[in-house]
């Protein structure tokens, strides 16, 4: 099956076209970062425009690209939610229209569920694993049985961890996106020079807090006003990277343990991050787990891993209506419901 898939939820609009789930035939991806730059974060009502604008072009070069036609299109799948309620709409109602005009099924994906998928694309990976989402807006682990079978295993109770990573770098005076900049920053600066608070970090639950540990940057710079260059900047950086990850990795791996899972998943935004993806491998090689990664690309949003579970729904006929709308909060839980009947 060939299929087309779209994705709107935030301020990259972009399109692809996936053979079987498995084989991208095609990416594109069309990122404001530069845009939403002065602002210093995403304007929803600034990125549903953009997507406007861009929409109708980066499905045009999607399928150049994949050398297919619309003709050649089987079905379509498109972000549905979570995310901002304007961009979706774009890529709703554009997927929507295509979908009338060419009699094609449509079916809408929920944005995580194809986070969480993506690492297919690249790699052979065995049902059940243990998957850690971590992005802007979510950071959650999931035990992933299957298609549709997710079951939550714990969740961030305040900022997601890449909110975190932008906030605190807002209070250094980084440039947007600040998750790159800390990530880069860190590599030159001492990890140990502050110790800053692990929230949660054994507490006995899968469940993270980081608005604590943002404070806690926070009042350190009170204290000990940071230039704008320097290696006490490098440093902060590197300090507070290393105790989001240590939080991360090691709830990751006990959930692998308490559940007998020998796989995990790391996804989302923050899995491009290099600080992560270290401590990560090194904790995983120590508790004797089987990693993996997507590649960067994959990580960040991308309408190629919303084409893995689409095209998982359309084989087995499980399609939306006309009445698709966009869902700006969906509990991935609920994806089992859709199994019934099928």
């Amino acid at each position: 099956m060939l299929v087309l898939a779209i994705e709107s939820s935030c301020d990259e609009t972009a399109a692809a076209v996936v053979r079987d789930g498995r084989e991208i035939l095609s990416s594109v991806v069309y990122s404001q970062v530069a845009v939403h730059a002065e602002y210093g974060g995403v304007v929803p009502e600034i990125a549903s425009r953009r997507h406007l604008e861009a929409i109708v072009p980066v499905i045009s070069e999607a399928l150049a690209k994949g050398s297919v036609a619309l003709a050649d299109i089987e079905g379509i799948a498109v972000t549905q939610g979570p995310g901002l309620v304007g961009a979706l709409l774009v890529g709703i109602s554009t997927a929507k229209a295509l979908a009338y005009a060419r009699r094609l099924p449509l079916v809408g994906i929920h944005h995580i569920e194809g986070h969480l998928l993506a690492v297919l694309l690249e790699h052979q990976v065995e049902f059940p694993f243990i998957a850690l989402a971590v992005s802007g807006g979510h950071t959650h682990i999931y035990r992933v049985d299957g298609f549709a079978r997710y079951v939550t295993l714990g969740q961030t109770l305040d900022d997601a961890a890449g909110e975190a990573f932008d906030k605190v770098a807002k209070l250094l005076g980084l440039s947007y996106p600040g998750g790159m900049e800390i990530d880069r920053l860190a590599v030159s600066g001492d990890p140990r020079a502050v110790r800053f608070p692990r929230p949660l970090l054994h507490d006995g639950t899968f469940n993270f807090s980081f608005s604590g540990l943002k404070t806690a940057v926070l009042n350190h710079l009170r204290q000990y006003p940071v230039p704008p260059t320097g290696v006490r900047l490098n440093d902060i950086c590197a300090s507070f990277q290393t105790a989001v990850c240590e939080i991360l990795t090691h709830k990751a791996c006990a959930a692998a343990a308490a559940t007998g899972i020998g796989r995990v998943v790391v996804a989302g935004g923050v899995a491009c991050n290099s600080g992560l993806r270290r401590a990560m491998s090194e904790l995983a090689v120590t508790a004797g787990l089987e990693l993996h990664f997507p590649s960067p690309g994959l990580c960040s949003d991308n309408a190629a891993m919303i084409a893995v579970p689409g095209d998982f729904y359309l084989e087995h006929r499980i399609t939306s209506n006309r009445e698709l709308d966009a869902l700006p909060t969906w509990p991935l839980d609920t994806m089992a419901t859709r199994l019934k009947g099928a």
